[in-house]
């Protein structure tokens, strides 16, 4: 069993994770601790939730003990302004016993305030791109003194486009340092970004890619159309022992905003949205009542779905099934976090139903289809957006919507086996069978 003995920690650093109740390390900061410390350069893959911000930051910590002269020292790059937040808030956590300096700069706020902030020295910059290069254009500050870079969620950053400003970024930075890359997958781009930028990395993978804890329990509905979808969450809400600390995730900021209108009435101060429209002090004060219990929904488009590490999230919603599939992995790792249970539900129409099958192949196993509660009213309405969707797709197999059974059915064949049996159940029984092939399937592997 991991401990934080093996790895041999500063007296501070221990001190401190012992008043914020860490017992032990998890496998990715306990193998990545000593090759850091030796100035290895290194690719984590590691899955969400399992400790990768912790699992660099404990080391490079330790390499910069104390604070030191104007000029930074380690700077960590990440994707979106919430992590930004949620990596200064963990080099918080652990240096209340350490005189270290950390600064997060990210866009859609004043880059003044943050300047000033820099001005007065700074061993951490954790930063957005885009914002880094704003403030190296100012020339308030050196970075020939950077020892360490940390590119952390690097998958996501390929998928946002940011490799120009992290060919930029590595323009920048003196020749001699040491680059660590963590990611939940291991892609051909950031194998790519590898090649080009890291010097003979050790490759750190303690979970195979791009899976799920074990301890998430995944099920998924058929809901043929976003009011249905609404009807659906509105439900499962109004169980609020069970449902007691919920992120919902959607495709579109539309989407989010669409759920808040139909449901704030309902759930008042309990519900709460974060997408990149709304301005950043909303964006903070809405994760923040999340954190601390004042909301017991928050409603976020992709971008919130990295790096935002609250605890006890009991269940994960899939609103929409993400397009670019392995985001599904990164959303469900909201729960389930450091050996707790967790629920991840998705609302599956048919026109996602072809992702499902890839995330299911994915993540190597099955994911459990449940009936929708007959108290859910399913609809064949659909919402102006929609209609112009289903317009413009171009449908492989003809299916048709059981309204109240809210099953998707293939058109059948004209001679039929089974005139007798009702189209739903027809449905259920190829849905049980279709399981029961990918159980097996999986079981073999």
């Amino acid at each position: 069993m991991n401990s934080f003995d093996d790895i041999k920690l500063s007296k501070q650093i221990r001190m401190a994770l012992d008043e914020a109740g860490f017992e032990k390390p998890t496998d990715i900061q306990h193998k990545v601790f000593s090759p850091v410390r030796s100035g290895k350069d290194i690719i984590g893959i590691a899955q969400t939730g399992t400790g990768k911000t912790l699992a660099y930051l404990m080391p490079i910590l330790m390499k910069l003990a104390y604070a030191k002269g104007y000029d930074p020292r380690a700077l960590i790059v990440v994707p979106t302004r919430e992590l930004v937040l949620q990596v200064v808030e963990t080099i918080e956590l652990l240096t209340p016993y350490m005189d270290i300096r950390a600064v997060g700069v990210y866009g859609g706020v004043n880059i003044n305030t943050q300047k000033e902030k820099l001005y007065e020295g700074v061993d951490i910059i954790v930063a957005t791109p885009g914002r880094l290069m704003d403030i190296y254009m100012t020339r308030i500050l050196k970075f020939t003194q950077i020892k360490t870079l940390v590119i952390d969620e690097a998958d996501k950053m390929m998928d946002l486009g940011f490799m120009p400003q992290l060919n930029a970024i590595f323009e920048i930075l003196p020749e001699a340092h040491q680059n660590l890359l963590f990611s939940a997958t291991f892609s051909d781009t950031i194998a790519q970004m590898a090649d080009s930028f890291l010097l003979n990395p050790d490759r750190i993978e303690v979970a195979p890619q791009a899976s799920t804890v074990k301890n998430i329990h995944q099920i998924q509905y058929q809901a043929p159309n976003i009011l249905s979808k609404i009807n659906l969450l509105k439900y499962l809400l109004e169980d609020k022992e069970v449902f007691n600390k919920v992120m919902v995730f959607t495709e579109t900021k539309k989407n989010a905003d669409r759920i808040v209108e139909r449901l704030e009435t309902i759930l008042g101060e309990d519900l709460s949205v974060i997408h990149s429209n709304k301005a950043q002090n909303t964006r903070i004060n809405a994760l923040n009542a999340f954190k601390e219990g004042r909301a017991r929904v928050m409603v976020a488009s992709d971008v919130a779905a990295r790096g935002i590490d609250i605890d006890d999230i009991s269940h994960v919603i899939n609103f929409d099934i993400p397009s670019n599939y392995v985001e599904y992995v990164h959303r469900v790792g909201r729960t389930g976090r450091a050996e707790k249970e967790g629920t991840a539900i998705s609302f599956v129409n048919a026109g996602e139903e072809e992702l499902m099958e890839k995330i299911e192949e994915l993540i190597q196993k099955p994911v459990s289809l449940e009936s929708v509660p007959l108290d859910v009213e399913i609809t064949s309405q659909l919402l102006e957006d929609e209609k112009k969707q289903t317009r413009n797709i171009k449908i492989k197999n003809t299916v048709r919507l059981d309204v109240k059974s809210g099953a998707f059915h293939k058109k059948s064949a004209k001679n039929s086996k089974t005139p007798s049996m009702s189209k739903g159940r027809q449905k259920q029984l190829e849905a049980q069978k279709r399981n029961q092939k990918k159980r097996n399937r999986y079981k073999k592997k």
